[in-house]
């Protein structure tokens, strides 16, 4: 009940900003449609490129767009306030309270996500879905797997910059490791271009990293480039990621808890 309660704060936290979250639609649905319009040039030269046809290749753009914020694909996120928190010494305050620091801030992370997807994602993609042609699924089911992919998505992406939030413990100011993590992100998402397109050894290795459960791996389950096993393998490959991510965050604080030095106590 406790980390539901945090969620549901979260939620509503984030749901007061609503000039930023307009702001945040207007920005998204821009970007969309130079990045729909880049996919279309590129599309035309190369047909089915990375096994996409033009309505796949437009629809993974605006998905990228909906999952933007929620995934956190540019890092950032509530993170800022937990880097921000441990900066200040005010992560002893959360130490001393009678619940799990990582629970929490999945929690509270889970929350946002969610307000980002309904309040920044549904919108833009609704748009870029009215404007170009798109490979929307008509199944239910398929619609129902790819939000449990957007879930899992969302708990490896909050694992990622947990894991870089943490470095604060001994950086102090993270910005310049949140710095490079977002451009790793956006890259090894498919934020940029589809892994998909990718040839050979480099194609292999960048699909099989973390970075790919936040776009990658979504947008094809939603595509329907996976079917009957292979959708289980897509979501297994997540789940791992995720359980993997998770236990190194929670190693990585037992460390870094261990230095926390408050002053005047």
């Amino acid at each position: 009940m406790l980390y539901a309660a945090v969620a549901a704060r979260s939620f509503r936290r984030y749901a007061t900003y609503r000039i930023a979250t307009a702001s945040g639609v207007f920005t998204n649905t821009v970007f969309g449609f130079i990045i729909a319009y880049t996919y279309i040039a590129l599309w035309t030269e190369r047909p089915h490129l990375g096994g996409y046809d033009l309505p796949q290749a437009l629809t993974y753009a605006w998905t990228g767009q909906a999952l933007l914020a929620a995934t956190g694909l540019l890092m950032g996120g509530g993170m800022d306030d937990l880097q921000e928190r441990i900066r200040s010494g005010d992560i002893a305050v959360d130490l001393h309270r009678p619940a799990d620091l990582q629970l929490w801030w999945l929690a509270a992370d889970l929350g946002r996500a969610a307000f980002q997807l309904i309040g920044r994602g549904l919108l833009p993609m609704a748009v870029g879905t009215l404007v170009f042609p798109s490979a929307l699924p008509a199944s239910a089911a398929t619609w129902l797997l790819f939000l449990l992919s957007v879930a899992l998505g969302v708990v490896v992406g909050f694992a990622l910059r947990y894991l870089v939030a943490l470095t604060s413990f001994w950086l102090l100011d993270g910005a310049g490791v949140s710095m490079v993590a977002g451009l790793l992100c956006m890259f090894c998402s498919g934020m940029v271009l589809p892994l998909n397109v990718f040839p050979g050894a480099f194609g292999e290795v960048v699909r099989l990293l973390p970075w790919s459960s936040m776009l990658q791996v979504p947008a094809d389950v939603l595509l329907g480039v996976h079917d009957g096993a292979g959708v289980a393998g897509a979501l297994a490959f997540q789940a791992g990621w995720a359980a993997v991510l998770l236990a190194a965050g929670r190693l990585l604080q037992s460390v870094a808890t261990r230095k926390v030095v408050v002053q005047g106590g």
